[in-house]
């Protein structure tokens, strides 16, 4: 079936064209907002886990516990909200997550002890999990396939653009407010993003594929529908298993890492980290200009590439500012193939599975990635980081040899 929105204006009157695209650019708005919340939300929780465990008496064990089971919601939420959404709709199904999330932080402001506020924060992640992958098709949907990768990205600079908020915000913030009002300002964003959702409908191509009286496939077995499909499949759970698994290894070791093997400060550390995360950010946008000029495939590859180069490259590094522009570059080939996700799953499923599989393939990568820090973490109290970033690298073959056999092109397709 095409997508409504897939013309181009010349092919349809100028009214609906402006209607298109100004719906277009709400939805990947929206879609974006509702991304950067998740970024915000995971930062600012790790900002203020020393202020609720002082206040609480909180374990480092039972402080760290709240991190995993947000991730563990987020994962559950993400599958489950993925499905409803294919099921009831991306705009409704995405306003019940932001619900949810939003309730249940508001609830972790008023948290009394360690039991209480686990189950606030794990119910509030399974709130979280809905968004990446929702808002993925939702914006894939609204778009022209011209634009398809670029919108993508667009949504994928929410995460950098929430974690950047979080990190100015915070230390600000916390001295006078407290654990307790940062949780109350995270439900702001949870706000914004409902209020924007509110004048947004559904995609029509969305609307369309409901109208259909055909009998309607579980969306879960649509991603293994035949061999080419389940090659693809397997290929994506490749692809984001290993850029997780690179970016956590990369992002929660490299401070430690600096500040041993160089003597870097806390001050220089946080620097390094700011440099990264705008390459990373600056990865993302290229990704989406290039693949919808070049082609998914081509892009993959090139940026692969760059990861395996530019992490072996930096392992070598000694200098300060090597070491810094290093990051910037290392952050962008690394993270940036976030960039090209969202048009990639969107143009391999069809709609009724469509944000399912985003949700699904990607958070298993998420779940993978998880495992990035222990892995580092493993090689280097046995030999060294510099050895452990070095292997990092290698991972980056394995996704290179998923984008040549496993990987279809689809650059430009219409969305059934």
């Amino acid at each position: 079936m095409a997508d409504k929105y897939a013309a181009s204006p010349g092919d349809i009157p100028a009214g609906k064209a402006n209607e298109g695209e100004d719906y277009a650019r709400k939805a990947v708005i929206a879609s974006t907002v509702g991304y950067a919340l998740d970024g915000f939300d995971l930062l600012i929780l790790g900002f203020i886990l020393a202020a609720i465990s002082s206040d609480l008496g909180l374990t480092s064990t039972q402080a760290g516990s709240l991190v995993t089971w947000t991730l563990v919601g987020a994962v559950v939420g993400g599958i489950v909200f993925g499905w409803l959404s294919d099921k009831y709709g991306r705009v409704r199904v995405l306003n019940w997550t932001i619900l949810l999330f939003a309730v249940f932080t508001g609830l972790c402001a008023l948290a009394q002890g360690y039991w209480d506020l686990l189950a606030y924060r794990t119910i509030a992640g399974l709130g979280l999990g809905g968004e990446f992958g929702i808002g993925m098709a939702l914006a894939a949907e609204a778009c022209r396939p011209e634009q398809r990768a670029r919108m993508s990205s667009y949504v994928g600079l929410g995460w950098q653009a929430g974690v950047l908020a979080a990190a100015l915000i915070t230390p600000i913030l916390l001295p006078i407010v407290g654990w307790r009002g940062m949780f109350a300002i995270g439900v702001l964003p949870a706000v914004v993003a409902f209020v924007i959702r509110h004048f947004i409908g559904e995609p029509k191509i969305f609307v369309e594929s409901q109208k259909s009286t055909a009998p309607k496939d579980n969306a879960f077995k649509l991603l293994v529908a035949d061999a080419k499909t389940t090659r693809a499949s397997l290929g994506v759970v490749i692809l984001t298993s290993v850029q997780n698994f690179g970016y956590y290894g990369v992002m929660i070791w490299m401070p430690s890492y600096l500040s041993k093997q160089f003597g870097y400060s806390l001050t220089k550390s946080a620097g390094w980290t700011a440099v990264t995360i705008l390459g990373m950010a600056f990865g993302i946008w290229l990704f989406g200009q290039l693949a919808d000029r070049i082609g998914r495939r081509p892009i993959f590859l090139l940026y692969q590439v760059g990861a395996v180069l530019s992490v072996l490259a930096y392992s070598q590094l000694e200098a300060q500012y090597a070491l810094l522009i290093g990051g910037a570059v290392m952050g962008m080939f690394v993270n940036g193939m976030l960039g090209g996700y969202g048009a990639l799953i969107s143009e391999l499923y069809p709609t009724r599975a469509r944000a399912t599989a985003q949700n699904v393939l990607f958070n298993i990568g998420r779940a993978v990635g998880g495992f990035g820090p222990l892995a580092v973490g493993a090689v280097a109290a046995k030999y060294s980081f510099s050895h452990a970033i070095a292997l990092l690298a290698s991972i980056y073959v394995l996704d290179i040899l998923a984008t040549l056999f496993l990987i279809p092109e689809r650059k430009g397709a219409k969305l059934e």
